[in-house]
């Protein structure tokens, strides 16, 4: 069998090891089709398991990374072919089942979306877990009614990953997007992207009141904690904050007055087990309705080396909008 490049991580006494290696094909774990991948990207969770920094590897040894976007090498599953252009986000990748970070794969048939017409194997990658996540927040806020005649709607995190897709998708839809940052040097790529107000996010980290001035029709929350308690004390009578994300911590210190006094809803955004259906509208909708000229903004890319070093640099907010990681 042959060899390929792939980044390991390991277990060891002290916590776990992450390096740049050769991974004998033989031990890639059981599936129905074995994927060439050419393209992956660099999320938040990819950050923690590169640097050991919370217990996302379960499994070990593990290659690392969540996403994938590449050519189907052999398949026994009915659905593809050699040749076939796909792209697998979740299911486990880089967590419970080897993941992306190398130049094969092999996973089940059942775990794969076809690549969108019109949308390259790197643009996927642009877009990758954490546009996909937006998407799945932008579909859940419409579920529910969140329309633009609403009125504002707020995106926190809003210069990473999540954020940049999510404001340039709502902003592209015609919602009037607040876009909450840490780094206010960033409010003119928010603009660009769509933005039409740039907010710092010590605006939503105070103390939280059961219930504040109503500021939004609805929002796109991957911070978490306190951020998020206080999104949803602001938002509007029957409004929803999709929550995807944990940036800012796992707790909740909320209350329930924004439920029964506001009707406001809280939409929980799962990526990693979302059924094949949802993940197909959702990369469709992508296809459509994120400007893709709005990547080369949001997006840098770097090779397979220096996937390692940028783990750290995505954990410490020094990441503007996506990574992508040529593999191939």
């Amino acid at each position: 069998m042959a060899t390929f490049k792939a980044i390991r991580i390991d277990k060891t006494g002290n916590g776990t090891t992450a390096a740049l290696t050769q991974f004998d094909e033989a031990e890639l774990m059981d599936g129905d089709v074995t994927v060439r991948v050419e393209w992956s990207t660099l999320n938040y969770k990819d950050g923690l398991a590169l640097t050991g920094k919370a217990p996302v590897v379960r499994r070990f040894p593990m290659i690392a990374g969540v996403d994938f976007a590449g050519t189907v090498e052999r398949s026994s599953h009915p659905s593809w072919k050699a040749g076939d252009k796909v792209i697998c986000n979740g299911w486990g990748m880089g967590e419970t089942h080897l993941g992306a970070y190398a130049e094969k794969a092999r996973v089940k048939g059942d775990w794969l979306v076809a690549l969108p017409e019109g949308v390259t194997a790197r643009d996927a990658m642009a877009i990758g877990t954490a546009g996909y996540t937006a998407m799945l927040a932008v579909l859940a806020l419409e579920r529910h009614g969140v329309m633009p005649k609403d009125g504002p709607v707020i995106v926190t995190g809003a210069a990473g990953g999540v954020g940049s897709v999510a404001t340039a998708v709502l902003s592209k839809l015609g919602y009037h997007v607040i876009a909450s940052t840490g780094r206010l040097s960033e409010a003119g790529y928010l603009k660009d992207l769509g933005a039409a107000e740039v907010i710092d996010r010590n605006e939503l980290t105070g103390p939280v009141k059961p219930l504040a001035k109503e500021r939004w029709a609805g929002g796109i929350d991957s911070v978490g904690s306190t951020t998020l308690a206080n999104l949803l004390s602001m938002t509007k009578y029957r409004g929803a904050i999709a929550a995807c994300g944990l940036a800012g911590g796992m707790d909740l210190p909320s209350s329930v007055a924004p439920f029964i006094l506001r009707g406001v809803c809280l939409l929980g955004i799962d990526s990693v087990m979302c059924p094949i259906e949802l993940r197909n509208t959702a990369w469709l909708r992508l296809a459509t309705d994120l400007d893709r000229s709005k990547l080369t903004e949001i997006t840098h890319e770097i090779g397979l080396d220096d996937v390692i070093g940028s783990g750290a640099s995505i954990l410490a907010g020094r990441v503007r909008g996506r990574i992508v990681v040529k593999i191939l």
